[in-house]
């Protein structure tokens, strides 16, 4: 017999999607969807304006109510789930916000106490030492007075990112944290990212529509379009796919609608009045 022993049971994964849809007022933003989110992933999620990143986030959080399907989140049901059962679930998820949504009243190590001074009975002194702590992670150390109208864009976002991961979540959602920033900075925070995978082995899901940024950080990419799932997978196998959106959005090329003349001056006189 082997001293080796195997683990045949399989990991559940800290995200599945099956059969996600939903649409506004007749018209389909989400369609069908199936994916999951492996325990320990950084799964990048990609796609034009308006292919429906926001409200598969919001699906994703327990903000919104699939119209059809189903999520299971840290191997748990969202739906049907008890809203009390939803909020506890919610305390294991970190997200950090496109503009890093600090309170502007407040300064930045109360900004990333509030998660601590509201859900624990941790004393002043441990949650201090805990928020100091994040703020040396996300290279913030010497700015915990400082409000964030004083923040730079960049810092703004790490400030988001260290409230969002105050409580060391096992899930950290990320929205567009490259939007806005100059490419060395946009390249620091990719940087802070993978350290924190590397430290707390959390699983991270990111949208953005920066392929630099996925370029380096991502396991996995899915791309969304026109409701559904236009490819997933490794970033190799994502740039193999001939899909024209797909290559358009990866090489930043603007699909083109190509008409005759005849459908041209269809489409620009339809539905005049005589």
């Amino acid at each position: 017999m082997s001293d080796t022993i195997t683990d045949t049971v399989p990991r559940k994964p800290a995200l599945a999607v099956r059969g996600l849809t939903c649409s506004f007022d007749g018209n389909a933003i989400l369609s069908g969807l199936d994916f999951e989110v492996e325990e320990g992933e950084i799964f990048v999620i990609m796609g034009s304006s308006g292919a429906g990143k926001t409200t598969l986030l919001r699906h994703l959080l327990g903000l919104s109510r699939p119209q059809l399907g189903e999520i299971d989140l840290l191997g748990e049901k969202l739906h049907p789930a008890s809203r009390e059962r939803v909020y506890q679930l919610r305390r294991q998820l970190g997200v950090a916000f496109q503009h890093g949504a600090l309170i502007n009243s407040m300064s930045v190590i109360d900004n990333i106490e509030l998660p601590l001074r509201q859900h624990t009975s941790l004393d002043r002194s441990t949650i201090r030492i805990m928020s100091r702590m994040k703020l040396e992670l996300m290279n913030l150390a010497g700015f915990e007075d400082y409000m964030p109208a004083q923040l730079s864009g960049g810092m703004l976002k790490r400030a988001g990112l260290a409230r969002a991961v105050i409580m060391d979540p096992r899930i950290l959602f990320f929205d567009e944290p490259s939007a806005g920033l100059d490419p060395a900075t946009a390249a620091e925070l990719d940087t802070l990212i993978l350290r924190l995978r590397e430290v707390h082995n959390m699983t991270i899901v990111v949208v953005t529509h920066a392929l630099e940024s996925a370029v380096k950080i991502a396991d996995r990419i899915m791309i969304i379009g026109a409701g559904g799932i236009r490819a997933i997978g490794t970033l190799g196998e994502v740039q193999s796919e001939p899909d024209e959106y797909i290559q358009s959005l990866l090489q930043r090329r603007t699909l083109r609608r190509e008409d005759d003349g005849d459908a041209y001056i269809d489409r620009l006189t339809a539905n005049i009045d005589d």
